[in-house]
C-alpha cells in the first residue's frame, strides 16, 4: 500500500515536470515574444527623437506642393500642413525630392516617414503603402484653352484623332490618359511645372488632371479654363501615403487629418492657394 501511494506520487511529479517548460527555455522564450510584438520602431517614436520628419514629395504638383527652382523652398497646400503635421511631433519638416514614378518606392525604401504633395489613392500604391484618412475627394476633368472650352468637354470629343492630349510621366494622370484615350495623340511631358505652357503655346489642346489642379491653373492662367470641375470624369481622394507596417504613426496621422480637415485647418490652406 505505502509502495503504490509512493509510485502515484511519483507519477504525478514527473507529469508536473513534463508540462513545465524547463527553466532555461523562459527566458528565451520571452525575448522571442518580446521582439516580434515590439517590431521596427514606429516613425510615432522615432521623429520625436530625431527631430526631423522627413517628407517625400513631387515639388512639381500645384497648388500642393511646389518647388521653387530659384530660391529652393518648397510650398504648397501639403507642404504647410507638413509643417503643421512635424510640429505636433516636436520635429522640423525636411524634403525628400521625388518623382510621380519613384514615390511609392522611396517610402518603401525607408528614405522618408511620410509622402505628401496632393498623393491620389490608387489601389496598386496601396499593395505598397498605407494611406491616411484622406484629405479631400477629386477626380480628373480637362484643362483647355478657353476658346476650345466647348470642343473638349467630353471624353468622346478628346478621344479624336488630331487631338493633343499631353500629360506629365509616372502618375494617375498617364494612367488615366493612357486608359481611356485610343485615337488622340498622347505626349508624356517630362515637366510638370511647364507642362501647362504647352497649351497656352499652342503645342498641345488637352490636358486631363486633377480638378483642383484645374481650378488653381487656369485661376493662374486666365488663358485656361478647367471644364466641369465639379463633374470630373473619374472619382479619386487625396490623403498622405505611410509605411506600411507603421500602424502606430498612421494612426496618429489618421487622428491628426481628421482634426485638420474638420476644425477649418486644411479648408484654410487650401484656399489661400485656390480663391
Amino acid at each position: 500500500m505505502k509502495r503504490a501511494a509512493t509510485l502515484s506520487a511519483l507519477a504525478c511529479l514527473l507529469a508536473v515536470t513534463a508540462a513545465a517548460p524547463a527553466a532555461s527555455d523562459t527566458p528565451a522564450a520571452a525575448r522571442e515574444a518580446t521582439t516580434a510584438s515590439a517590431g521596427k520602431a514606429s516613425a510615432l517614436d522615432t521623429v520625436p527623437r530625431r527631430g526631423v520628419l522627413r517628407v517625400c514629395t513631387t515639388g512639381d504638383y500645384r497648388p500642393f506642393s511646389h518647388l521653387d527652382p530659384a530660391t529652393g523652398k518648397y510650398s504648397g497646400v501639403d507642404i504647410t500642413m507638413a509643417g503643421d503635421l512635424a510640429k505636433s511631433l516636436g520635429a522640423r519638416p525636411r524634403y525628400v525630392a521625388t518623382t510621380w514614378a519613384g514615390l511609392v518606392g522611396a517610402l518603401s525604401a525607408g528614405r522618408c516617414d511620410i509622402a505628401m504633395g496632393g498623393v491620389s489613392v490608387t489601389l496598386p500604391r496601396a499593395r505598397s503603402v498605407y494611406f491616411s484618412e484622406p484629405t479631400r475627394t477629386d477626380g480628373k476633368t480637362p484643362l483647355v484653352r478657353c476658346t476650345d472650352k466647348d470642343k473638349y468637354r467630353t471624353l468622346q470629343q478628346i478621344d479624336r484623332p488630331g487631338t493633343r492630349v499631353i500629360v506629365n510621366p509616372g502618375g494617375t494622370n498617364e494612367e488615366f490618359a493612357r486608359a481611356h484615350l485610343h485615337r488622340a495623340a498622347l505626349t508624356v511631358h517630362p515637366d510638370n511645372t511647364t507642362i501647362f505652357d504647352e497649351i497656352i503655346a499652342g503645342r498641345a489642346d488637352v490636358m486631363m488632371t486633377d480638378a483642383s489642379e484645374t481650378r488653381y491653373q487656369a485661376k493662374i492662367h486666365p488663358e485656361l479654363c478647367s471644364l466641369h470641375p465639379d463633374k470630373p470624369f473619374s472619382f479619386s481622394e487625396k490623403a498622405y501615403a505611410l509605411p506600411r507596417g507603421d500602424d502606430e504613426f498612421k494612426a496618429y496621422v489618421d487622428q491628426w487629418v481628421h482634426l485638420a480637415t474638420r476644425d477649418g485647418t486644411y479648408r484654410k490652406y487650401e484656399d489661400a492657394w485656390m480663391k
